[in-house]
């Protein structure tokens, strides 16, 4: 049976991600890397997806999950008439050594007797590729052509079928069981579990690792725990080897129960630096900001000239291949078809993203370390591109598959772009055109305001001439477009915040990205986290000077953070039922969050 989306709980190791439900099912795990094809993936076809279960035989047991404090470590309860027991599961850590990837599921019987089932059934390469089960003396062994797993078992396993090895057992007090599922070479056997005090010790290493890792973080205002539980969500969803951090770990949950918007979040979007480094240096954890920015240099590096073309997003390896494909054998969440791996977009043209990679440069250059004479020579090249292409109509930062637009956003964003790389030029003394950039960047402050602002409407709108508001143009003040108290700015901020029957976006704190059916897509959408954050943020900076919106960014925000999930993490979209939709967690929720938490705290905290 499917699980609610927000009932997961997620554990990683900074190479890839598995979902753990509070039903004790891992459906949701691809390996080796995140963006590799999943080996369990219930989570979009119940039946044929795989799974890795540890649960109790009576279905009727209470359930609370929770993480371990100041962890990624998660741990579920199992509470009933005979006992309680507590499932720990993570991907073990330790400062200084790499550990190969990883799953530790213990099971510790608190109190009392309690019967319990563990059941593996892998469906390698998203189901498509068959396996090959082997039990033996330390448990299983799970062969497909190209990959083979190990799980290690304390208690002896059966064979359920010729895909799946299951065992039944029974905890008493102080009893624990122990699963590992690890990665092997074919010949390779699979190995037994540790004894009792190494799995201890393994564990609290891993306490130490994510603990130490947060102790680094600055943030000390009134919303410590959620900036925290999000910052360590952002450390899970960063790929370690290059330092690129995905969207989220999952594909097509859909945008809408039964419709068709379902998508691959598993790769990097270049527009997400500049949100990604603000964000990592807001708290203090400049070296994740540098190891991204380090992850966009070598991706210039490898792509001389702009032979990027704009190109949107990347692999986490910082390959732009990733053609869309539909697994038709898969029914999709809760029959949510089609389910899709790869992503079109990646051959859109989307003029923004540089706009928020220069943002990140910027900051990174001003905040960290200064940028190398070689990256600015790439980074001119694509500034000088930004100067020839920015009039050019483009897909959009919400990836309209319509046909292109003049979208202001976009417009606004190459505006950033040239107006950083003058600044950025300007405080290192780099050579570069500086009086062709200055002229452009202009041009387009300029045409923004007489093309892109809608006087009936009193606000600026989604596109050149459109009528529709498009919540992406909050981020106005953010990156210093418009001053946060100008009337044009105060009048689109009112506009948007009116309720959708009165043509605005705003729903109880609730922020639609734009009106329903003006992005070329059929069947309608729910409400966009990022973007009620985003509201916060701005009518945060409006509230400096007009102390009623001071007010309104401080109740939605402390209303936002009641549709986080019981551990504090968002999906893309919330429903207009409150239920999670979309791709889960989704790292850009979890971003804007943390730069809301931090300009609203900050100017509270200026109050008299």
């Amino acid at each position: 049976m499917y699980q609610p989306i927000e009932n997961y709980g997620v554990i990683g190791n900074m190479r890839t991600v598995a979902l753990a439900g509070m039903h004790g099912s891992i459906d949701w795990f691809c390996f080796p890397d995140i963006d590799s094809p999943s080996v369990f993936g219930a989570l979009l076809d119940d039946a044929k997806g795989g799974r890795f279960r540890v649960a109790p035989l009576d279905e009727s047991v209470r359930r609370k999950q929770f993480y371990w404090a100041s962890t990624n470590i998660l741990v579920t309860r199992f509470f009933n008439d005979e006992g309680i027991v507590e499932l720990q599961d993570f991907m073990p850590l330790r400062r200084g050594v790499t550990l190969p990837g990883r799953i530790y599921r213990r099971v510790r019987c608190v109190r009392g007797e309690v019967h319990f089932r563990v059941e593996c059934r892998p469906a390698f390469d998203y189901g498509r590729q068959p396996h090959r089960l082997t039990l033996c003396r330390h448990g299983a062994r799970f062969d497909s052509p190209g990959l083979s797993l190990c799980l290690s078992s304390s208690v002896p396993l059966l064979e359920g079928d010729s895909a799946s090895a299951f065992a039944e057992f029974v905890l008493r007090e102080r009893q624990s069981e122990l699963f590992i599922l690890s990665g092997c070479a074919p010949d390779e056997p699979t190995p037994p579990v540790p004894a009792d005090a190494e799995a201890e010790e393994l564990f609290h290493e891993t306490v130490q690792y994510w603990r130490g890792w947060l102790s680094a973080c600055a943030y000390r205002g009134r919303w410590r725990e959620q900036v925290q539980r999000s910052a360590l969500l952002l450390k899970l969803l960063t790929f370690q080897p290059t330092g690129a951090i995905v969207a989220a770990p999952t594909c097509s949950l859909p945008e809408v129960i039964g419709g068709g918007r379902n998508w691959d979040y598993r790769y990097t979007w270049k527009r997400d630096a500049a949100f990604t480094v603000y964000a990592f240096l807001r708290l203090g954890f400049k070296e994740e900001a540098a190891a991204f920015i380090d992850w966009l240099a070598n991706f210039t590096a490898r792509t001389p000239g702009v032979e990027d073309r704009g190109r949107t997003l990347l692999t986490v390896h910082g390959e732009v291949q990733v053609p869309e494909q539909i697994l038709t054998h898969w029914e999709g969440y809760r029959g949510s078809a089609p389910v899709r791996i790869g992503n079109a977009a990646e051959s859109q043209f989307q003029s923004d993203i540089y706009g928020e990679m220069m943002d990140s440069l910027y900051l990174y250059n001003k905040y960290v370390s200064p940028i190398s004479y070689d990256f600015w020579t790439r980074i001119r090249e694509r500034i000088d591109w930004v100067c020839d292409n920015w009039q050019r109509p483009d897909s959009g930062i919400w990836e309209m598959r319509g046909p292109q637009q003049d979208f202001v956003y976009s417009k606004i964003m190459n505006w950033v772009a040239l107006d950083r790389g003058i600044r950025l030029a300007d405080k290192r003394s780099f050579p570069a055109n500086r009086s062709r950039w200055v002229a452009e960047r202009d041009r387009i402050y300029e045409e923004v305001m007489s093309r892109g602002w809608n006087s009936r409407r009193n606000a600026f709108t989604q596109s050149y001439g459109s009528e529709n508001l498009d919540a992406s143009l909050l981020v106005m003040p953010m990156v210093f477009f418009m001053a946060p108290t100008d009337p044009r700015m105060l009048g689109t901020l009112d506009a948007i915040m009116k309720d959708p029957r009165e043509g605005g976006l705003v729903s109880d704190s609730l922020v639609h990205r734009y009106p329903p059916g003006v992005d070329g897509l059929a069947g309608d959408e729910g409400t966009f986290n990022m973007c009620s954050f985003w509201l916060v943020e701005a009518l945060t900076r409006a509230g400096q000077a007009v102390p009623q919106k001071l007010d309104e960014a401080r109740i939605i925000f402390e209303r936002m953070l009641g549709y986080a999930n019981h551990l504090g993490l968002y999906a893309e979209q919330t429903s207009s039922q409150g239920e999670a939709l979309g791709n889960f967690p989704q790292a850009f929720t979890h971003l804007a969050l943390i730069s809301a938490a931090f300009n609203l705290d900050r100017v509270l905290g200026n109050q008299p």
